[in-house]
């Protein structure tokens, strides 16, 4: 009877430890980061080797910035804005010190960041002596009741903060000023410039979105803005819903000709596909992009997260610098239609 007894509690203690173990043990959550670094007619045969090999490494440097803070346990919030100051930090891409001169051939940025755990947003737009404005997008996002700050006013907001303004001279680099030069010389009577260089003038943006190991999704874009832009033009970037928007169902980023961005809300209507017509993140991206933008006359890409990692990417221009980094072991960095 003792014996019978003694197997039982044994059995008994073996199975509370069995399922002990079992209730503490949850599957981690998937997480992950995409980044883009602009769109437009980016073809194989106008690229030299060592101009396609700098921007595929600094592309992989963006993603491993960003995706180590995810691996560590870092918020998409951290995980977005590391990724994003190092191609700001770089003349490569069309935002911080890559930045595109405006008519008045002084550097305007923008930038924007959204939050899906509170639907925090916050975003600057038009400063010139902010090194990296996506941190101050994020700024305004947490230290301030609004949710858009611009030109003098987000430079003065800043100053209160800490941050360092910098001199315009940092965001010079000769090649944008001779992008300049070259659309000054053309008007549209007398069209020197061909169909790819005009487009070409209008946009460029970098981005990133990420999803954390708590589930929460983050979005964020900068942008120089557009060549030769006048009257205080503001693109799509720091727009909340045509430039950048994420909840918990999704995260995108976009990269385009910004008026078309802003008439067709693109990042927002992305999400909101994928929320109520409950269709995948890939799906609803290509319909807006490839069916909306196109019929409207539009043309760019966006990037893109759901709350299970699932990466989306999708551009009707020739070519998207951009690449993604997830947890379930994807990786991968691309440029060119078809790659």
């Amino acid at each position: 009877m003792m014996t019978k007894l003694l197997k039982a509690l044994a059995l008994t203690a073996l199975l509370t430890v069995s399922f002990s173990s079992f209730a503490i043990t949850k599957p981690e959550r998937p997480y992950g980061l995409v980044i883009h670094g602009g769109a437009g007619t980016i073809l194989k045969k106008n690229m030299t080797p060592e101009t396609e090999k700098a921007y595929r490494e600094k592309l992989d440097e963006a993603l491993e910035a960003g995706y180590t803070v995810l691996e560590k346990g870092g918020t998409s919030v951290e995980a977005v804005k590391a990724a994003i100051v190092i191609m700001e930090d770089s003349p490569l891409f069309n935002a911080g010190k890559g930045a595109v001169f405006t008519h008045e051939g002084v550097n305007e940025l923008d930038a924007s960041i959204m939050y899906s755990d509170d639907l925090s947003a916050g975003a600057v737009a038009g400063v010139s002596h902010i090194k990296n404005p996506i941190l101050l997008a994020d700024k305004v996002r947490t230290d301030s009741v609004h949710v858009m700050m611009a030109r003098e006013g987000a430079e003065a907001f800043a100053k209160e903060l800490g941050f360092e303004l910098v001199d315009t001279k940092y965001f010079f680099t000769q090649s944008r000023w001779d992008q300049l030069q070259k659309v000054l010389k053309h008007t549209p009577e007398k069209p020197e410039l061909s169909e790819d260089e005009a487009k070409n003038s209008k946009f460029g943006t970098v981005g990133a979105v990420a999803l954390d190991r708590d589930g929460n999704i983050a979005a964020a874009t900068s942008t120089g803005g557009m060549t030769n832009k006048r009257y205080g033009r503001i693109g799509d970037t720091p727009i909340i819903g045509a430039g950048t928007y994420a909840d918990k169902n999704c995260g995108v980023s976009a990269t385009g000709h910004g008026e078309y961005f802003i008439r067709a809300a693109v990042t927002h209507d992305i999400c909101a596909r994928v929320k109520y017509k409950r269709q995948g993140i890939q799906q609803s991206a290509d319909e807006v992009i490839h069916e909306k933008l196109v019929d409207m006359g539009g043309d760019g890409g966006v990037i893109g997260l759901d709350a299970g990692a699932n990466i989306m990417a999708s551009f009707n221009t020739e070519g998207m610098y951009h690449g993604w980094k997830t947890s379930n072991g994807q990786s991968a960095v691309k440029i060119y239609k078809g790659e």
